[in-house]
């Protein structure tokens, strides 16, 4: 029975995945990108500079300093809340994702996800802008905000923000299935090898359960406890993984050089089944390389914005400075070295699409390193794949939120309630279904939620512009009223606030 019932999703996914995945919403994803990048002047070029020395380098430096917090809002730290969006986006799909997508795509699927994390980045900049300009605070100080949030209030399209919040609790679910998937994968395989345990079936469904308890017992505390344990881990897993990575493609190093001249020479493949100019081969590379970018770095879905707009910073455009570099660090650091890892690891030519992308993904560390490199990849991909798990279930909250707004407070909780039960207990069933059927059901997901997210962005992208345009001309000393949020009574709040304090503006 459960079989059959996989197998009608299998069938109406790929239908719908077929048409959320298709030409259209590829040019909407580069188009959008596009377009702010003119209109921000390519902000992604100019200020990547500053991205760096307004975010990162002063927030490492200050690590270990305490800082009095605003008791009029409940919030957490940008470096807290950049910490949670990233542990959103650097999961499973920087190392599993992209080894996928080359399995499927080829090596040229790797330059198309470069292309979409360029412009993803502004893109995610954006979001970040937009998400803090139109969020909101309740009575007890909490701040919230996100697509359905610009969406709603900025572009007006109540009907369409709630929408949009109904696809982020859908691609909240996919996320976590696909996590899950991959943690229960990678370890029963690691048993398999290591302690040649044969019915792996079993172990990972007992994975399952035991990321659906530990994720539980994270998400009750919110986004707080959820913003400490991704700042505990973020830094230590990705360090992890930089440094075996770059160790092992300098023991590979006499293979570089091919690596690049395959994703390059690979990513303008116009052979096509039927002959066409733009045939099925070509389609494929562009369709995985941007499928696997946006599910990597998220730019363009309007996620990672919900963790952003629950910072402390007054300032829409120094979080989205966060968002520059969030996309940059996914892609174009943590995607890159897992490619070019694995294209200097195997040999294309003896690869085929049917290969199972987890043990593909661990054979890379396996192969060079042996009994060691499959005990480290068994401990970095379920941390990247857990704090995934957690961030997600914030952000599907807050869509649950969104949606159930207009119940009483007690209402709202209990719809919280029973969609963080759903989501523990269908994180815990995931680790059942085969790999590629859960890819392809978050990559619908995933479509599916940006597409009202990037409808809004370019509607809203002069708004974008003037925010950008207001804040720099602040820094340079004129005088020209802030814009920080889109509600009167918080932008006085808020300025004030910048007003006794140069902290924002350092």
């Amino acid at each position: 029975m459960f079989e059959k019932i996989l197998a009608v999703i299998e069938n109406v996914n790929n239908v719908i995945n077929g048409i959320v995945w298709g030409w259209p919403v590829i040019i909407l994803i580069l188009g959008t990108g596009l377009i702010l990048s003119i209109r921000t002047r390519f902000l992604q070029v100019r200020h990547f500079g500053e991205s760096l020395n307004t975010t990162i380098i002063p927030t490492l430096k200050s690590l270990g300093k305490k800082k009095e917090k605003d008791s009029r809002v409940n919030s957490v730290s940008q470096f807290e809340a950049f910490s949670t969006a990233i542990s959103g986006t650097v999961g499973t799909g920087n190392i599993v994702g992209v080894v996928s997508a080359i399995l499927t795509g080829g090596p040229g699927a790797v330059f198309w996800m470069w292309v979409s994390a360029f412009f993803g980045m502004v893109t995610n900049y954006a979001e970040n802008v937009l998400g803090l300009y139109f969020r909101k605070k309740d009575k007890n100080g909490n701040l919230s905000g996100g697509a359905f949030y610009y969406i709603a209030y900025g572009l007006k399209w109540k009907w369409l923000g709630y929408l949009a919040a109904v696809f982020c609790m859908l691609a909240a679910v996919g996320m976590s299935g696909v996590q899950t998937n991959k943690i229960s994968g990678t370890l029963a395989e690691a048993a398999s090898r290591m302690a040649q345990v044969q019915n792996t079936g079993t172990i990972k469904f007992i994975i399952g359960i035991i990321v659906a308890v530990m994720t539980a017992v994270v998400i009750i505390g919110g986004i707080k406890r959820i913003g400490k344990v991704a700042s505990m881990l973020v830094p230590f897993m990705s360090l992890m993984f930089i440094v075996m990575a770059v160790i092992s493609i300098a023991i590979h190093f006499r293979h570089i050089p091919g690596a690049f001249a395959l994703i390059f020479s690979k990513a303008f493949n116009f052979r096509s089944v039927g002959g066409g100019i733009l045939g099925y081969g070509f389609s494929q590379v562009i369709r995985k390389g941007m499928a696997r970018g946006v599910f990597s770095n998220e730019a363009g879905l309007g996620s990672s914005v919900i963790a952003h707009s629950a910072s402390e910073t007054r300032e829409p455009v120094k979080q989205g400075l966060w968002g520059v570099f969030e996309v940059f660090f996914d892609t174009f650091i943590i995607c890159t070295l897992t490619a070019v890892m694995f294209l200097t690891n195997f040999d294309l030519s003896a690869l085929s699409a049917d290969m199972e992308d987890s043990v593909m993904s661990m054979n890379m560390f396996s192969d060079t390193f042996g009994g060691f490199g499959t005990a480290v990849f068994s401990i970095i991909l379920p941390l990247f794949a857990f704090t995934t798990v957690i961030a997600w279930s914030y952000y599907g909250e807050k869509a649950v939120e969104f949606v159930f707004g207009g119940l009483s407070e007690k209402g709202r909780k209990a719809a919280v309630v029973i969609f963080k039960i759903l989501y523990v207990v269908l994180i815990a069933v995931s680790s059942l279904i085969k790999s590629d059927l859960v890819w392809a059901v978050d990559d619908t997901f995933n479509g599916l939620m940006a597409l009202p997210n990037l409808i809004c962005v370019i509607a809203l992208s002069g708004l974008v512009a003037k925010i950008t345009a207001n804040y720099f001309a602040r820094k340079k000393g004129e005088k020209v009223e802030p814009m920080l949020s889109a509600y009167p009574e918080i932008n006085e709040e808020f300025k004030e606030d910048i007003l006794t304090s140069n902290e924002e503006m350092k």
